[in-house]
């Protein structure tokens, strides 16, 4: 590596950082990444707490390896109502064998984990969002020219909030993968 940092040529910004349009881009980009896991994850909590689908009981059938840590996986759903049983796909950590409480989709080709379990597997992508928007807050008001005294103040916020949502994305992982 150190053969190399001469070969490398530092460059010290100047001024405050982006021009006003650029501040905007940022913060719009910054607040895409955040809000899109929240819209994305809410058909699957519909489906946890069975707004939509079909409740039912879904047995893991096999499980095939397609290398690198991934798997995929079928299994048969059978309906609460007493309908025939219907091939899914599963979740891709399940184990073969496995029976749990599950929501058909409306679609009726995948099946996802109900109850609280589901729940709070469906609730990590919305926390991995609301971790990302803690030290927005700090980050505009830097640029509005806000005082030390308010930023620090962000700061904490921001770090509360950032925590908060990274607790309730592990809290969520391990629900998904338990």
């Amino acid at each position: 590596m150190s053969d190399f940092l001469p070969d490398v040529q530092f460059v010290t910004p100047v001024g405050r950082g982006p021009g006003r349009m650029g501040r905007v881009v940022l913060v719009v980009l910054w607040l895409g990444v955040c809000v899109l896991p929240m819209v994305f994850a809410v058909e699957d909590l519909d489906l946890a707490t069975g707004r939509i689908g079909t409740p039912g009981t879904l047995r893991v059938v096999s499980c095939e390896s397609l290398g690198q840590g991934r798997y995929d996986c079928d299994g048969v759903f059978t309906p609460d109502s007493g309908g025939a049983p219907v091939t899914v796909d599963a979740s891709p950590d399940s184990e073969a064998g496995d029976v749990t409480r599950a929501q058909l989709t409306p679609e009726g080709d995948r099946a996802a984990p109900a109850g609280t379990r589901g729940v709070l597997a469906a609730l990590a992508l919305p926390a991995l969002g609301v971790g990302g928007l803690g030290f927005l807050p700090y980050v505009i008001m830097y640029w509005a020219g806000a005082s030390r005294r308010a930023r620090r103040a962000a700061v904490i916020g921001g770090a509360l909030v950032t925590t908060a949502g990274f607790m309730g994305m592990l809290v969520g992982m391990v629900a998904a993968y338990s």
